[in-house]
């Protein structure tokens, strides 16, 4: 049963003390908050909600706009609660109802919006539907909310086609009908116990219309979508015909991923969310082939961003973030949808890690490679990132240069995907290791009882305590940018850069008055002084007209 708040706050009130600036995330700056993993209230060891309330000063003060906080839905947390077994109430382990309505007009009263996920593609399998499914046996109409099939072979042995998990192993899974004889078969995209729904069915669009129009009315300010190429698989679930897909990801359109059909349920969405006060949003995760077909999820009566894995998976070399960010913009302009830029988030290795090994080893790693080097190219990285006309988001711990943690325990591990043996490499723990506050404590000030990953030692000396007032420590960079960012005029939202004449290895371009130029490489480099400098991830000197700037390094001038 759903937990209730005793009086949710009016959808037209429950925004009136954020600010109604038109457009807002066009350029907005949006935290992810991982509630797990951010700030622990009741000393259990878990993040929850409430850690997150007593948090939001902190982020007002960094400087963003919006919070976006990853699922606290009840749920068995099969795979930290991206299996929802009730979308209208609060995990335990997170809180209540009550505590998600408090966060809200908090976060509202200090000028900062909140994004929830949602997770359409796939339930829990305790989800109240998929019990009644199996209970009800073959031939009943609550398996036609789910994918379920007979299984191939002279005794239904075999899974109905050949689709493979992105947790590794076969996409379907046999269940024991009521009678206790082998049965039928459902498809699930991620872990078992997710299985996926079935968009075909009205009763699932009713729900989720529903599900929205629940947290519309408790005031969130959008929501960031799930597996939002998924939900709608190709007719007839035909075979794939490799035993290799996961290689295929986000190269080619996929008979479970990128179907058309996804765009009729948005634009649903869409004319929900416009009878909202307010501009609230929708932010997909969107793993498309190219920018172009990301594009297609932000078109004017559908979504209003799209992460852009293709920048977060872009090497540190000038070249290829040039490529990619006129890509990026050129795919956007035409829909009008502005472009977003993300570095980390809470599947991929941190960049302060991945920059500090070579290219070329994917987005999750297990190896912690140069932390000077992976420290100096992400401050870099982050300063041109903010640069960059549109949106931008940030993953909590990356403003203190979080590397991840690369040599937790196997015993400690709870990624589903690393148990698989296959799929993802399971390495995703080591970007969700509760976060430092404070230089001492059980926890370095993430709550009284411990931490529900073990966090490193020396783990203090990165924490807020340890960086706050610290000159040239990556949080005061951070706080610094995004001042600057909100006062500078020529930044933020736009679709557009000039670019620049630059030595090999440099990006440069100008937005109006306002200069970046960013040095991939591993040599100073001299290029012309370009007015007065507002901001460098590390030291530069001027001579003459003429600034040198050290390897990986990015800097940021105006000439008003």
């Amino acid at each position: 049963m759903s937990q209730q708040p005793s009086a949710a706050p009016a959808p037209t009130s429950a925004v009136a003390t954020v600010s109604e600036r038109h457009d807002w995330w066009r350029d907005a700056v949006i935290y992810q908050v991982y509630p797990r993993s951010f700030a622990d209230s009741n000393g259990d060891g878990m993040g929850d909600l409430e850690g997150v309330r007593t948090r939001l000063p902190y982020l007002r003060d960094l400087g963003v706009d919006a919070v976006w906080l990853s699922p606290f839905y009840a749920s068995p947390q099969a795979d930290a609660g991206y299996d929802v077994a009730d979308y209208r109430a609060v995990d335990p382990m997170f809180g209540t109802l009550l505590d998600a309505d408090a966060l809200i007009r908090d976060a509202h009263a200090l000028g900062l919006r909140i994004i929830v996920d949602l997770v359409p593609n796939h339930s829990s399998d305790q989800y109240e539907w998929f019990k009644r499914a199996l209970a009800e046996g073959p031939g009943s109409p609550s398996r036609d909310r789910y994918h379920f099939r007979p299984g191939k072979g002279k005794n239904g042995e075999l899974p109905p086609n050949d689709w493979e998990s992105i947790f590794g192993g076969p996409a379907w899974t046999r269940v024991t009908e009521p009678d206790g004889t082998p049965g039928e078969w459902y498809l699930h995209l991620f872990a078992p116990e997710q299985p996926d729904f079935n968009w075909e069915h009205p009763a699932v669009g009713d729900e989720f219309r529903s599900i929205l129009r629940f947290w519309l009315d408790m005031g969130v300010d959008g929501f960031r979508i799930d597996v939002a190429h998924g939900m709608v698989k190709a007719e007839g679930l035909p075979d794939l015909g490799s035993h290799e897909q996961l290689k295929l990801l986000g190269n080619d359109v996929m008979p479970f991923f990128d179907q058309d059909g996804v765009h009729a349920i948005y634009r649903q969405w869409r004319r929900i969310l416009d009878e909202y006060s307010g501009e609230r949003i929708f932010v997909a995760e969107a793993w498309t082939p190219t920018v172009e077909r990301t594009a297609n999820y932000v078109r004017p009566d559908e979504l209003h961003q799209a992460f852009n894995f293709q920048y977060l998976g872009t090497h540190w070399d000038a070249e290829e973030l040039r490529t990619v960010i006129d890509r990026t913009l050129d795919a956007m302009r035409p829909v009008g949808a502005p472009a977003t830029w993300v570095l980390s988030n809470h599947d991929v290795t941190r960049h302060a890690t991945r920059f500090a090994n070579p290219a070329g080893l994917g987005t999750q790693i297990r190896l912690a490679g140069d932390r000077a080097l992976g420290l100096r190219r992400a401050r870099a990285a982050t300063l041109l990132m903010l640069a960059l006309p549109g949106s931008a988001y940030v993953y909590q711990g990356e403003e203190l240069g979080l590397p991840d943690v690369v040599d937790l325990p196997d015993e400690v591990r709870q990624d589903p995907a690393y148990f698989r043996g296959a799929g993802q490499d399971g390495f995703r723990d080591g970007c969700r290791v509760p976060i430092p506050w404070t230089r001492e404590g059980s926890s370095y000030g993430f709550g009284d009882g411990g931490s529900w990953l073990p966090q490193p030692a020396g783990w203090g000396e990165l924490s807020v305590e340890a960086q706050t007032g610290e000159p040239g420590s990556t949080l005061e960079l951070y706080r610094e940018a995004l001042a600057v960012r909100r006062s500078t005029a020529d930044l933020g939202a736009g679709d557009a850069v000039e670019w620049l004449r630059a030595p090999e290895g440099v990006v440069a371009f100008r937005r109006g008055d306002f200069v970046c130029v960013a040095n991939t490489t591993g040599e100073s480099v001299a290029v012309p002084a370009h007015g007065r400098v507002l901001l460098a991830s590390g030291e530069i000197t001027e001579v003459a007209g003429e600034a040198k700037v050290p390897a990986d390094t990015t800097v940021w001038w105006t000439r008003a």
